[in-house]
């Protein structure tokens, strides 16, 4: 079956940020050219980091939002993070969709970090603190923003629509696909108890945050998905 390898991303240095990612997210990373490849080994999707980039802010109104690192622990990540110096923020249950906290790779890149537990049902010993964020961790999620879900459901018909998460109060709600056969243990895709078993998938999915009716601008980074 077909699956979603790799996320394009233009930056500043690639062999530089590739780095970041080997140590601070114990990835394995590779030069491919002038390209940089850092992900885990699995079903995962990798990061491409291509040169020409330019630092500038990410804004709210671009098509590429974020990568989403799914582990275990997410406590003991966000300590080992601190103690490397990375600033991220605190975690926080948001919602009844995941124990979940930020930060921003050197090139200012969003990344969440999300817990595959709920933050009161999280196992004992859940991570080992011997391990890059706490063992187990993978890229679980790459973000785009859209103005029209159905069109983009249409246009990845080879995926199949996992999960819908619905953040009414924010303005928008959540669509993730994937090249998958598994079924969600809830036929329902709107219901919670769909959430943690997603956070659990060893695969990537796209996720959209759906803004209805939304102009996003196309993102001078992002220079598309991987599927192989």
């Amino acid at each position: 079956m077909k699956r979603l390898s790799g996320l394009r991303l233009r930056v500043q240095n690639p062999e530089r940020l590739a780095g970041f990612y080997a140590d601070v997210f114990g990835m394995e990373v590779q030069a491919e050219g002038e390209a940089w490849r850092a992900g885990y080994a699995g079903q995962d999707a990798d990061l491409i980091l291509l040169p020409g980039g330019v630092q500038v802010p990410h804004k709210r109104d671009e098509r590429y939002w974020k990568i989403g690192i799914c582990l275990p622990d997410l406590d003991t990540a966000c300590e080992q993070l601190r103690r490397k110096g990375v600033e991220v923020l605190a975690p926080h249950q948001f919602r009844d969709i995941g124990y979940m906290a930020y930060l921003h790779d050197p090139e200012g890149y969003a990344i969440e970090l999300l817990q595959h537990d709920f933050a009161d049902s999280r196992p004992d010993r859940a991570g080992d603190t011997a391990l890059p964020l706490g063992g187990g961790a993978h890229i679980g999620q790459i973000t785009l923003r859209t103005g029209d879900i159905a069109a983009e459901i249409l246009a990845h018909a080879d995926m199949k629509l996992v999960s819908v998460q619905d953040v009414a109060e924010f303005g928008f709600d959540l669509h993730f696909l994937a090249f998958t056969d598994e079924t969600p243990p809830d036929p329902d895709l709107r219901a919670v108890a769909n959430r943690e078993w997603l956070w659990r998938r060893p695969y990537t999915t796209l996720e959209f945050q759906h803004i209805a009716g939304a102009y996003l601008r196309q993102s001078p980074a992002f220079l598309g998905l991987e599927n192989t």
